[in-house]
């Protein structure tokens, strides 16, 4: 049977004496283990606060990072949660990446025009060979 349902035998074996301590109720499924860790309230709590922005919690600049709510998830609520799976939450409830509609009143567009001029030729990372690289991440040995 473990092989047909692709478990282990300890696996039925558990289900088994479930089945006969508990009869239907014991092998009734208890809902996927991926259940949300934060309730509706802190939910709400959570979107209250990002909406008050990165700076009211330390953050110098005006940015959410998706590792900056993850921190913050984690300091409010005690539950952690990966980068991936922060954006799921977040996407879940109306959340999306965004970028700013207009441009910041700091911005000086002669310093940048400067720095693309001046400083980027400098900094740029060297061009790949136009002749066959090489597949393994080691050298290939010298004849």
């Amino acid at each position: 049977m473990a092989a047909a349902l692709r478990v282990s035998e300890r696996s039925v074996e558990r289900w088994r004496r479930q089945w006969r301590e508990e009869g239907l109720a014991g092998v009734a499924s208890k809902g996927s283990p991926g259940r949300p860790r934060l309730s509706g309230m802190q939910i709400a709590r959570l979107e209250r606060e990002l909406e008050r922005g990165p700076l009211a919690h330390g953050w110098t600049d005006q940015r959410w990072t998706l590792a900056r709510v993850k921190t913050m998830i984690g300091r409010m609520f005690h539950v952690s949660y990966t980068v991936e799976g922060t954006w799921r939450l977040l996407r879940r409830h109306g959340w999306s990446w965004q970028q700013p509609a207009r441009r910041a009143i700091e911005r000086d567009d002669d310093a940048v025009e400067l720095w693309k001029r001046e400083v980027w030729p400098r900094v740029r990372p060297a061009r790949r060979r136009t002749a066959p690289g090489w597949s393994s991440r080691t050298k290939p040995a010298s004849r």
